[in-house]
């Protein structure tokens, strides 16, 4: 069994998807982030890094005693290796999928988060953040259609068979403007969201969270807890 610590953004839905995909047996243990659960000693056991998702395998391979695991990259990869499945076996293809996934985390990942926040979160609207953080993900989605998904949903349909592919499915989740003049992009999101494995996570992202899907709006508290944590907040 699987204790997975999670609230309902990309980042845990690239775990529940996944989860989802392979059968894993997993329970979920909702952290309210507009609440302040991530800052709860029990939680940051877990987590230290005060960031969902996170997890604890009770059963994990070989019969070792339990591993605990935060950062949502780090958490495929192992589910990955655990399941044998969604990640190739041959160096090239193992590799392949790997480099594409820790791009997302470190380059299209952060920039579309940091381009929803000035567009939608922040009370200020700075010209210059949201101009730069646009321009940092519309060649980044670009990429994505052009060197990655593009032509291999056009001749291999990978997103049936590579886990990389779906954790890029949690971080460009909302179709926009750029996804609209992006065919090939566009298809592979409707692909994944019309999976299975993805509905399912997404209704119960549904049932954990009501405020689910709606628009973003924050109290002070919540901008307080989310947006303006420094190190005298973080223990």
């Amino acid at each position: 069994m699987i204790d997975l610590h999670y609230w309902t953004t990309p980042n845990g839905h690239k775990i529940t998807m996944f989860l989802e995909e392979t059968g894993l047996k997993y329970k979920i243990f909702p952290v309210n982030i507009a609440k302040g659960d991530q800052f709860e000693p029990e939680f940051l056991k877990v987590a230290p890094n005060n960031r969902i998702p996170a997890m604890v395998d009770h059963e994990p391979k070989g019969g070792a005693q339990p591993v605990s695991i935060f950062e949502s990259g780090a958490m495929l990869l192992y589910l990955a290796e655990k399941t044998g499945q969604f990640l190739p076996a041959d160096i090239h293809g193992r590799y392949d999928t790997i480099q594409w996934t820790f791009w997302q985390m470190g380059g299209l990942g952060p920039m579309a988060g940091q381009n929803h926040h000035f567009r939608n979160y922040a009370v200020e609207k700075i010209q210059y953040a949201i101009d730069r953080y646009v321009n940092e993900t519309q060649p980044a989605l670009r990429r994505a259609q052009q060197a990655a998904l593009e032509p291999r949903i056009h001749r291999r349909r990978l997103f049936d068979r590579g886990y990389g592919e779906l954790s890029l499915g949690g971080a460009v989740q909302e179709p926009g403007p750029e996804h609209r003049r992006l065919p090939h992009l566009k298809r592979w999101l409707e692909t994944i969201a019309a999976r299975p494995a993805t509905v399912r996570a997404y209704a119960m992202a549904k049932d954990i969270n009501p405020n689910f899907g709606q628009p973003p709006i924050r109290t002070d508290e919540e901008r307080k807890l989310l947006f303006g944590q420094t190190a005298a907040v973080v223990r």
